[in-house]
């Protein structure tokens, strides 16, 4: 996908928040990448490290420390927004991973308890042809088990797509963490 379809998105969650889609920073093969990887949903460490800083630069222009923000990442952008969200679990309001894994073996820390009580929404496709099983079910049983994540999540019947049904559950949690954050 790229920025113009996943700001479509925002017509269809919560009002009252402002959406930004930004464009992922690498020119790859007619579109953008988050990073270079060794395969899909494998990130290099050193490349992910490179944009996470451009966003990180970026993102304290726009909304400084303290302000609340909310990641939503699909398929390469889950593994991005994952990668921030682990690298620093404790800057973002929530961190929704649509249909991608988190960046396993990437210079960012899997560690037991690193989430603990982050607010984490996670949806994969049933029939995902398009990231690894292993990597899905990695990020699920990380994120159900030892992350200590607060955890909201579905699995689709589905591929490698956002369904109106996610979409209106990611609606209903976003909502959730407004309220929270008052």
């Amino acid at each position: 996908s790229n920025e113009q379809d996943i700001i479509g998105l925002a017509d269809r969650l919560p009002e009252g928040p402002a959406y930004a889609a930004v464009r992922a920073p690498i020119a790859e093969g007619g579109g953008y990448a988050w990073f270079a990887n060794r395969g899909i949903g494998r990130p290099t460490a050193e490349s992910l490290a490179e944009t996470m800083a451009w966003f990180r630069t970026w993102l304290d222009a726009v909304a400084p420390a303290g302000r609340p923000v909310v990641l939503v990442g699909f398929s390469g952008g889950a593994a991005f927004a994952g990668g921030l969200l682990l690298a620093d679990p404790h800057r973002f309001a929530g961190t929704a991973i649509l249909y991608g894994t988190l960046p396993f073996d990437a210079g960012v820390p899997v560690t037991p308890g690193s989430l603990a009580g982050v607010p984490v929404f996670v949806a994969h496709g049933e029939q995902d042809r398009v990231i690894p099983a292993e990597l899905l079910q990695g990020t699920w049983d990380y994120l159900h088990g030892e992350s200590g994540a607060a955890v909201r999540s579905r699995r689709d019947p589905g591929g490698h797509g956002i369904t109106g049904q996610t979409l209106a559950e990611l609606g209903i949690w976003i909502e959730g963490l407004l309220a929270h954050e008052g």
